[in-house]
């Protein structure tokens, strides 16, 4: 095999993805320093010069000129005799380069070498891929869907490296098929039996958030923070926001012309709803804002509990629980306090806390209906029992056997 053959064999080596020409370099160098040792038993003598750019590879041995009959190691010494049919003009002392031509070595330490360059190629690719990527974790990324499985989806980004969608990393509604393109942030970078796996996630609040950085310059450019993040994925998502420039609107920024900024971050997430929100530092405020749409009349903080109290009107509970209590929840994670909702009604009203019907109603349906929240028997009565029954995912027939006994308590 000569050098030309040599150069074909490594070709495919010649631009490997992420590997830069000093380390491939380095990696030839040590492949060959390994072969030579093999045949010569030291390579102190030898000097390996590697060209990535044509692919070359130029093996030279030196040895010292010594005296017709003083040579010990043929491959650290050289005759006089022989070193002037090199170049008559040697002397005693002096040293000879000469060049080991490829198929000088056997084809076995030839075969070994390339077995060894691959392998360690490859090791090298595994290792940059697990730095790049970890380096990138909440970074938004775009690839191209390769293959689909039940619970997982291959991406592939722009130099081929394999990253992963698991399908519950994945937005409800989400539908690929292979060639499609792909948004997703890297939520986390490991190492699983020596192989680099990158897993992506498109319900990570982090993804949201840099979807908002893309769209929104100000956000870049340090005049806009993002405070936090909250999600419930493909449903609803509460963004709290705060500006550092007293002359723009954060969240007028945020959402843009007639919703130009957002609409785009809403299709993305199959149609999830977003509300930006002002961020303030007073608590009370900012708890009414977390609870938008809906408008409260009055707040009580226990900051010891970490516990909210509001009041609201009768047709503003529904607003504030939101469908399937979703923004309700959402609300609670953005103050990081628990929240009970409660409806604003006359002290001279008579009216009954559920509570109360705890020995004629079990406490887990008292539960269920607080949580929409009813938590008065007239807060009940004043919805249909299919209303009801749909809100607090409870049977129709226990629905109706509730507001019987709440009427009959108000009957007597």
């Amino acid at each position: 095999m000569n050098n030309l053959e040599l150069i074909d064999s490594f070709a495919e080596f010649k631009e490997q993805k992420g590997i830069d020409k000093v380390k491939m370099m380095r990696l030839l160098e040590d492949v060959f320093k390994t072969s030579l040792k093999k045949k010569y038993g030291n390579t102190d003598n030898f000097e390996i010069v590697v060209n990535t750019d044509k692919g070359q590879v130029e093996i030279y041995q030196k040895r010292e000129i010594v005296a017709d009959n003083e040579v010990m190691d043929v491959h650290k010494q050289v005759s006089l005799t022989d070193a002037l049919a090199i170049d008559d003009s040697f002397e005693i002392g002096e040293e000879t380069y000469e060049q080991i031509e490829i198929h000088q070595l056997t084809r076995r330490a030839i075969m070994a070498a390339k077995q060894t360059l691959h392998s360690r190629v490859t090791e090298l690719e595994k290792d940059e891929v697990y730095k790049k990527y970890k380096d990138l974790e909440g970074e938004i990324i775009t690839g191209e869907v390769y293959q689909i499985w039940k619970n997982e989806v291959l991406v592939l980004d722009d130099q081929e490296n394999e990253l992963i969608l698991p399908k519950n990393e994945q937005v409800k509604g989400d539908y690929f098929k292979k060639g499609d393109t792909v948004k997703a942030v890297i939520k986390e970078v490991e190492l699983r039996n020596n192989l680099p796996r990158v897993v992506l996630s498109r319900i990570e609040p982090r993804f949201l958030e840099a979807m908002l950085e893309l769209e929104v310059p100000e956000i870049i450019d340090g005049l806009i923070a993002i405070k936090q993040v909250v999600r419930e994925p493909g449903e609803k998502a509460k963004v709290a926001v705060e500006s550092y420039d007293d002359r723009i609107d954060p969240v007028g920024a945020c959402v843009g012309v007639k919703g130009s900024r957002i609409h785009g971050i809403v299709k993305e997430l199959n149609n999830e709803n977003i509300d930006v929100v002002n961020y303030t530092s007073n608590f009370a405020l900012y708890i009414q804002r977390a609870m938008a749409p809906a408008v409260i009349n009055s707040i009580e903080i226990d900051e010891k509990n970490k516990r909210v109290k509001v009041w609201l009107e009768p047709d503003q509970v529904s607003l504030a629980i939101g469908r399937n209590g979703v923004n309700i929840k959402l609300a609670s994670k953005l103050i990081n306090y628990k929240i009970d909702v409660y409806r604003d009604i006359d002290s001279d009203e008579e009216d009954i806390d559920l509570d109360e019907f705890n020995d004629e109603i079990e406490s887990w349906i008292i539960d269920e209906i607080k949580k929409v929240g009813c938590d008065t028997a007239k807060s009940v009565l004043s919805l249909s029992v299919e209303e009801l029954a749909k809100r607090a995912d409870l049977e129709e027939e226990t629905v109706r056997d509730v507001m019987h006994i709440l009427k009959t308590e108000f009957e007597k």
